[in-house]
């Protein structure tokens, strides 16, 4: 088999692919994917993986997303189709639909059903290469300095990276300049497409290329490799706070015992510094799916988390994000209208496990012996919540019976949670509230068959 020569003058497009698949430990089980629309970019990509088909036998599926913005969607379609036959290789045409509206960015939603086509079609391990290159990263850093971001934005892109958790993104031009991408295909004399939207300077990125960026080369003609040399060093240090954020953040994370809700310690976090503290934070909201606040936002819920009175009741809103506080602890959760309704049931007489599914959570019961809760066959129950915070209640571990809202304190539930706690009640008379008391009249003596009760919040 011959081996892949071209013209030393030009950039050896499939070595950098050999190397970058190396580098990425990218092994022949695995599936290799290009994102491919057309353009000279993809296409020097999509000519470089044509030869390691030839050389390797390794075959990628090119990806071609139609977000059907223009009318010429339909042509380059067709387009990627017949140059991914003459490569010998197969293209995939996903057609996707863009949300569009008043406050909507057309590029960054494009952008988002792009990717989330290509996560679809991937699998756990797959690898996906884009064909950004040198001055895309340029680009990159110039966006996160406009946006007024930190290291971690200022890393830009980085060569080899996850993508949706468990398959991979790689990007093998990302040292290529775009004079010596368009030089491989004038070359190779490849075909590509001209989207007429890449001469839009409404678009932040064509704004940066077509005005900006021309101007910053001519006044300084290495702007992108040093910029690129910043993106990397930024990377390097966001990788250090990284593993330090792994290393600390599991201490400050406790689960609330009644209902399982993960919450943050608020006296451990006290004690890390303001910057720290904002670090933790960010890091903890990522990992629970959720969209950072801007520097302003997350001084303010820091402010409000470790200064507002002992007593006060802080709820925060960012968006679709709610933030609670309740002794020393801070609870992070997405904007939810619980929907509750009273359900009656029976207690059945064979003593097998059962649950009652709520439009909030589930009732679980298991039978036992010497805890619990005291139950005859055949008793009804219904679930109420409407309970007065006057009403007398006795849990068992009181002597004497106490207004319900001094109980709420006393078992240290959140203001919040409890009017969403299922009341289980006897005809008129409370048995317990589920999960966390056992009324006195229904104290199971040792030994004796009872039920334990627990319920599990909808999250």
């Amino acid at each position: 088999m011959s081996q892949v020569s071209i013209d030393k003058s030009v950039i050896d497009v499939y070595r950098a692919i050999v190397q970058l698949l190396d580098e990425a430990g990218f092994s022949r089980e695995q599936q290799l994917f290009l994102a491919y629309s057309g353009g000279v970019d993809s296409q020097v990509l999509a000519h470089g993986l044509s030869l390691l088909k030839q050389q390797k036998g390794i075959a990628a599926t090119l990806i071609y997303v139609h977000h059907g913005l223009s009318k010429n969607a339909d042509d380059w379609a067709l387009h990627c189709k017949q140059q991914a036959l003459a490569y010998g290789l197969t293209c995939d045409v996903v057609k996707v639909n863009v949300a569009r509206g008043a406050r909507l960015s057309i590029e960054a939603e494009a952008r988002n059903a792009r990717y989330q086509a290509f996560k679809d079609h991937m699998q756990a391990g797959d690898l996906l290469l884009t064909a950004h290159h040198l001055d895309d990263q340029l680009e990159t850093v110039l966006l996160a300095l406009k946006r007024g971001l930190g290291p971690k934005g200022l890393a830009a892109m980085g060569k080899i990276q996850t993508f949706d958790a468990d398959k991979w993104l790689a990007r093998p031009l990302l040292n290529c300049s775009r004079t010596e991408i368009e030089g491989y295909a004038q070359h190779w004399q490849l075909s590509h497409i001209e989207d007429e939207s890449n001469q839009d300077t409404r678009f932040d990125r064509n704004f940066l290329r077509l005005e900006i960026i021309p101007k910053l080369k001519q006044r300084w003609p290495a702007i992108a490799t040093t910029a690129s040399r910043s993106a990397r060093l930024c990377a390097e240090q966001q990788q250090i706070i990284e593993q330090q954020l792994t290393e600390r953040l599991p201490d400050l994370i406790d689960i609330d015992r009644q209902f399982g809700l993960v919450r943050l310690d608020l006296d451990k976090l006290s004690l890390q510094s303001l910057q720290w503290q904002k670090l933790l934070v960010r890091s903890y909201m990522q990992s629970l799916n959720m969209a950072t606040p801007s520097e302003v936002q997350l001084e303010q819920v820091l402010q409000q988390l470790f200064y507002a009175k002992d007593d006060a009741k802080i709820n925060l809103v960012l968006g679709q994000i709610q933030i609670r506080r309740f002794q020393h602890f801070a609870y992070f959760s997405t904007l939810t209208d619980y929907q509750l309704s009273s359900q009656a049931f029976t207690v059945p007489d064979d003593r097998q496990a059962f649950t009652i599914v709520l439009p909030h959570g589930e009732l679980r019961f298991s039978p036992c012996y010497g805890q619990g809760m005291k139950l005859a066959a055949g008793t009804e129950l219904f679930v109420d919540y409407q309970l007065s915070g006057q009403m007398k209640v006795q849990p068992v571990q009181r002597s004497k019976s106490r207004e319900l809202k001094k109980v709420w304190q006393e078992f240290a539930i959140a203001p919040w949670l409890r009017p969403i706690v299922p009341m289980l009640m006897s005809g008129k008379r409370l048995v317990g509230a589920a999960g966390i008391w056992v009324e006195k009249p229904y104290q199971v003596n040792d030994n004796d068959p009872a039920w334990l009760c627990q319920f599990k919040l909808a999250q």
